[in-house]
């Protein structure tokens, strides 16, 4: 049996695979090894492995958020490890799912824009170019972080129109004091930050929101984007629920800029799940 899974922070999807056809679907918490220490894995996956019959598990292909260094895979790797004993197992970046889901063994660009924003140039094989996006303090430009601060910056400093103003401040009765403790004190601000994207999506016919999410965009493909080989013949392609709530004005910006949009697919769960069986 095979077994795949697509990490982020918050939950892991799960695919268990048997002769090429999907038996079982699971759902964990996110297993981010910057946020969960070696021990804390495994004994999520303990749990989780006990649903299943772990020992059968013959591959297992993890892909996951925070799997960018070899130690941080490591990490991932040994509480796998210690939970599926007779597996092969391979851990990488949530890129590289983006990357396989929507681009299989095709070339193209694939992105994601959820919580946070990346890219990369896929050659149907490896990601041969990445431009980081720094995470949500330096980047992450297009992302739902990086809407929610923008939206909250011109709530704050009084820049959205009136029904606006007071349709946020009804949806989101706290104070100066709270925000700011959520920001700057709590961990994962980024998710806090991406917590405001229901309003703008609420909204998302409203002029100034449409602006204020093309202009997100449109930093997007001029920071990363338009800056890959062959951006302008190769199709990009998307993952993420951004991308995919936010399509039209996704596919807007794209024309703009002379790029041709691909696929556009909120989770990569199930394109990961054909390329493992088809290739």
């Amino acid at each position: 049996m095979i077994l795949i899974a697509d990490s982020g922070s918050t939950k892991t999807d799960w695919r268990l695979i048997s002769n090429s056809v999907e038996i079982s679907q699971h759902i964990t918490k996110g297993l981010n090894p910057y946020h969960l220490s070696e021990t804390q894995i495994s004994d999520e996956i303990f749990v989780f492995s006990k649903n299943i019959d772990a020992a059968k598990v013959s591959a297992l292909f993890f892909y996951g958020a925070g799997c960018s260094s070899e130690t941080k895979k490591q990490h991932v790797k040994n509480a796998l490890q210690k939970n599926f004993v007779n597996a092969h197992i391979e851990v990488e970046h949530d890129l590289l799912a983006a990357a396989r889901a929507t681009c299989l063994n095709q070339k193209g660009m694939a992105s994601i824009l959820g919580t946070g924003a990346n890219s990369c140039l896929f050659n149907g094989k490896e990601i041969i170019e990445n431009i980081p996006s720094l995470g949500y303090l330096l980047g992450d430009e297009g992302s739902g972080a990086y809407m929610g601060r923008m939206l909250l910056i011109q709530y704050l400093q009084h820049e959205l129109p009136n029904d606006l103003m007071e349709a946020f401040k009804k949806n989101y009765p706290f104070s100066l004091e709270q925000l700011l403790d959520s920001v700057y004190k709590q961990s994962m601000p980024s998710r806090y930050l991406a917590s405001f994207a229901p309003f703008l999506l609420l909204h998302k016919n409203h002029p100034h929101i449409r602006l204020l999410t093309e202009n997100a965009f449109q930093l997007f493909f001029t920071r990363y984007i338009c800056k890959y080989t062959n951006h302008h013949t190769l199709p990009l392609h998307f993952v993420g629920s951004i991308a995919f709530y936010h399509h039209e004005t996704l596919q807007y910006v794209a024309e703009k800029n002379n790029v041709c949009i691909g696929k556009i697919i909120e989770k990569p769960i199930a394109g990961l799940v054909l390329y493992h069986t088809s290739m």
